[in-house]
């Protein structure tokens, strides 16, 4: 058994007033203890809110949980339809004064996510790597003001990594 003694400490007592006001408040009499006893702390947090992956982990790309194209319309393109938190990935190859655009698309108007130019005549690729949230009616599309043969193409990925409710996603195979 572990030996049990008092901390007199005034800027102890006044932390855990501000941290915890609910245990004591102020002007309440109570004295602060220290014990030689070791207590274990076990954290049950990330398996209490379901997932028992780290967050980077959990928003990862495995084979069976991730869709993939090459887009490269001049009319706006449905990339992803459903509802939820989506990871997109991917990049963009620009050349001669070409445009590329992600957007998102509530079924009456459209705002971008990103708009990816090149205003000369050599070549760019970019990388882009975001989350999105599509509640129902939304979308996100993919447009170029391409010529022939395509002189902006778009390389996209994505993965659902939570449900509309934020219940989280693993990929699939896990």
């Amino acid at each position: 058994m572990g030996q049990e003694f008092f901390i007199n400490s005034d800027n102890l007592q006044e932390k855990i007033r501000t941290l915890l006001p609910s245990s004591g408040g102020r002007g309440a009499g109570f004295d602060l203890s220290a014990s030689t006893q070791i207590i274990p702390i076990v954290d049950l947090t990330e398996t209490a809110e379901g997932s028992v992956l780290r967050e980077d982990l959990q928003t990862s790309f495995s084979f069976n949980s991730i869709s993939s194209g090459t887009f490269f319309s001049t009319t706006a393109t449905d990339v992803i339809t459903s509802t939820g938190f989506f990871r997109i990935f991917g990049g963009i190859t620009l050349a001669n004064q070409a445009q590329g655009k992600i957007i998102l698309n509530d079924g009456t108007s459209t705002k971008n996510i990103a708009v990816y130019q090149n205003g000369g005549t050599g070549g760019d690729y970019v990388k882009y790597d975001f989350i999105v949230f599509l509640p129902a009616g939304h979308k996100v599309q993919v447009q170029t003001n391409n010529g022939t043969p395509p002189n902006c193409v778009f390389h996209l990925s994505f993965r659902q990594i939570a449900t509309i409710s934020g219940e989280l996603v693993n990929p699939v195979g896990f």
